[in-house]
């Protein structure tokens, strides 16, 4: 599982410092949830996430890059809600590539936009088949989670994953041992807003605002496609971000 193909425009794996994978039998099995939290250093960059890497990295696990003035796109497709397209039209439309996190149900079930994906240059990422929250499942388990989707993708794609994000945001030291043991990187975030509540959708302005005033150096944004307001505001997102002098 850790022969991973060239991927177009992504190029976290190799501006990050990977260490040799290790045995997972005594790692710690609590549960923990992460978030970037409010606090930020005088960089605007969030202190939780700078202290999570600072943490975790041993074990292949990231919520920054290490590069300056780059933000990373990443789109959690747990369902789909009519948005993927726009977004990608958008991302071509700005010569964008973004990362997106397929749950099993999704790799299944949208075919089309997968592959549409692939083809414009874009990066796969693995969310679990079940989308299972990683703490609750054994050594196992978690193998079966992440191992299965992979499997599914590369025999259904022809394509391999290399980066996991876990649902939730929820993890514990095994769950990353386990994940690193199979040649996956966890990338998690710096930067998530709720857009998640398709009943309850954040005003565009106010969203763009808060995406935009949240930028840092080596930013990993998380966003929903199932969100209109994402959808509808991102094409404006780059070109402010663009303007601050970022890369994305």
């Amino acid at each position: 599982m850790n022969k991973f193909g060239t991927l177009t425009g992504i190029t976290i794996a190799s501006m990050l410092v990977t260490t040799p994978s290790v045995s997972v039998s005594a790692y710690d099995i609590t549960p923990h949830g992460y978030g970037q939290g409010t606090i930020v250093d005088a960089n605007n960059v969030p202190t939780g996430a700078t202290m999570f890497n600072e943490t975790y990295s041993m074990y292949n696990a990231y919520a920054l890059t290490p590069v300056p003035k780059q933000i990373v796109l990443t789109f959690d497709q747990g369902y789909e809600n009519g948005y993927t397209s726009q977004i990608l039209d958008v991302l071509k439309e700005k010569n964008v590539k973004a990362i997106f996190f397929l749950t099993g149900d999704y790799a299944k079930s949208e075919k089309d936009l997968v592959n549409r994906m692939i083809s414009e240059g874009h990066c796969l990422g693995n969310h679990g088949m079940t989308h299972a929250k990683l703490p609750t499942l054994d050594e196992n388990g978690i193998k079966e989670e992440i191992g299965s989707l992979h499997e599914y993708v590369l025999n259904e794609y022809g394509y391999e994953m290399q980066y996991f994000r876990p649902p939730c945001g929820e993890f514990s030291e095994e769950s990353l041992a386990v994940t690193q043991d199979l040649g996956y990187q966890t990338i998690f975030w710096s930067f998530a807003y709720v857009d998640w509540n398709v009943d309850d959708q954040p005003d565009p302005t106010t969203a763009t605002q808060k995406i935009v005033s949240s930028a840092h150096d080596g930013a990993i944004y998380l966003l929903h496609s199932v969100s209109k307001t994402n959808a509808d505001v991102l094409g404006n997102v780059i070109d402010q971000l663009r303007a601050e002098g970022y890369s994305l």
